[in-house]
Parts: structure tokens; sequence; C-alpha cells
């Protein structure tokens, strides 16, 4: 079993599609809206995320967008009418794995839901939190557009925190991300928070990197 969400303002074929996937093992969150659906994406965790581009409040290109600017890796897979390559190619851009024009067959989505549900988005390249920015792959740091320098660990604790945001990250989590079975000095991490905090939270700035008393650190804007 995984966990898929909905994200679909047709009422009726949601629904076609929901009892589908009780058929298939697949438990399956809904939502009419692309403001609902996001704010289930980022306080849920699911193993896939099925989202119409035609939505109401927030389109489903901007929900994908948003999702990754925070850093969200749930595969996504489009639902659209439209079939053209721009279409396609612009559904990609924003963030999206797959994509499905409808009318579909539902064994077709459900095969295609099946196989992303075993692996992390590759749509991932940038995390935001405000004006705070990490570039993945080219491993650079920018607040307020200009250039953050950080130590190789400062920046894996930065992506820990920033890929985790809004929740707290525990001290326990964040070693072993950075550093895994090594483990560090006991005064090392709280060094490189000190680093990390006198290069992100410069004078002037808001800070963003706050302490979880008696648990670990978070970022909040």
């Amino acid at each position: 079993m995984f966990k898929a969400l909905l994200v679909e303002d047709d009422l009726d074929l949601a629904t076609a599609l929901i009892d589908y996937m009780s058929l298939e093992d697949i438990e399956c969150d809904y939502a009419a809206d692309g403001q609902v659906g996001y704010n289930l994406i980022v306080s849920n965790n699911y193993d896939v995320i099925v989202l119409d581009l035609n939505l109401p409040k927030i389109k489903g290109l901007a929900v994908c967008e948003r999702i990754r600017a925070q850093g969200v890796e749930t595969p996504v897979l489009m639902l659209t009418a439209c079939d053209t390559l721009d279409d396609k190619l612009q559904g990609f851009s924003h963030g999206a794995d797959d994509y499905l024009v409808k009318p579909f067959a539902t064994e077709e989505l459900i095969v295609r839901l099946k196989a992303l549900s075993r692996r992390r988005s590759g749509q991932i390249s940038k995390l935001r939190v405000g004006e705070l920015e990490l570039d993945l792959t080219h491993r650079q740091v920018s607040r307020n557009g200009e250039d953050v320098k950080l130590s190789p660990i400062a920046l894996k604790i930065l992506e820990v925190l920033m890929r985790e945001y809004p929740s707290g990250v525990s001290r326990e989590k964040i070693v072993q991300a950075v550093w895994g079975d090594e483990q560090p000095d006991s005064n090392s991490l709280k060094v490189h928070i000190f680093n990390l905090r006198k290069h992100i939270d410069k004078p002037g700035l808001t800070p963003l990197i706050h302490t979880v008393p008696g648990f670990g650190f978070c970022l909040k804007q």
C-alpha cells in the first residue's frame, strides 16, 4: 500500500478515481482546489501526487512550482486536457514528473502511479525559504540575491533544515544526515550552527535559524 493525494476539481472523475485506487490498495486523500491541495502537500507525507492542471484558486502548475521550491520531492503526475508538446514541456519545467492527458484509461493511471511511488522526484533543483535560496545543482546559497559562502558541512546542515521546513529537525537527525555513523565531537554541531547563523542571519536581516529548546533547530520566517 502507498498513499496518494488527488487534486482534481471534477468531483465525478475524482470519485471514480478514488474508488478505483481503493480497489488497488492505494490510500488516497482528496482536494478539490489548488489551495487545499497545497496545504495538504506541505502538511502531510505522500508517496505520489495526482495534480490537475486547471484548478480553482491556485492552478496546478503554480502548486507544483511552489512545492518544488520548498523542497518537496514527492513525484507529481499532472492531469490535463492539453496534449500539445508545449503544454507538456511547461508541466515538466514547473516540476511535474509525468503527464497524462484526459480522457485516459484508469488502468494506465494506476500503472504510472505505482511506478512513480517507488522513487523520489528528480525535479528538485532549488530550495527556497523566503529570500533564502539553495541551488542544489551548483551547491550555492544566496539570501536577498547576495551569494553566501558556506563550508561544506554548514551547507549540508542548511540543506537538512530547508528540506524539513517549516518543521523542526532534531539534533540527532542533523548529525546523522551530515556525519553519518562517524559521530563528531560533542561541540561540532553547536559550532557549525553558530557559523551558519553568522553567514545566513547577518545583522539587519530577520533571523531565519531558530533553536527548538530540548529538540533541535528549525527555519522560521
